[in-house]
């Protein structure tokens, strides 16, 4: 059983969208990478992820990932954030040993940046 269920309501007000990372480069002293995302009619949007632990920056530039594109901006050591990519296996679960690291989802074809996932 799931716990924290929402209402099929709650969940529309999740705007999910496909983004082009650009740029990718880390946050020095951190484990955060600074992301570079194209969200084609919504703009390009700066976001800060704290995959640096099991992901180089290069390996995010051209990716087509899933974004977050309606979370409230939040200022990270410092830097803007103004949304969030997702990824499979959180923290909990590479301690736990089920992952070895969190894998970012993205999508199986070719999408245009800013297309909406539904």
């Amino acid at each position: 059983m799931v716990e924290n269920t929402i209402s099929i309501n709650d969940f529309a007000k999740i705007d999910l969208r496909v983004g082009v990372v650009k740029e990718a480069e880390p946050i020095p002293g951190t484990r955060l990478i600074k992301l570079i995302v194209d969200l084609g009619p919504l703009g390009t949007r700066q976001i800060v992820a704290g995959l640096g632990s099991w992901y180089k920056p290069e390996e995010f530039i051209g990716k087509r990932i899933i974004v977050v594109a309606n979370l409230e901006p939040k200022r990270i050591r410092g830097i803007l954030s103004q949304g969030m990519l997702l990824a499979a296996g959180c923290k909990e679960d590479v301690e736990k040993g089920n992952v070895r690291r969190p894998v970012i989802l993205t999508v199986e074809e070719e999408v245009p940046p800013g297309t909406k996932v539904c």
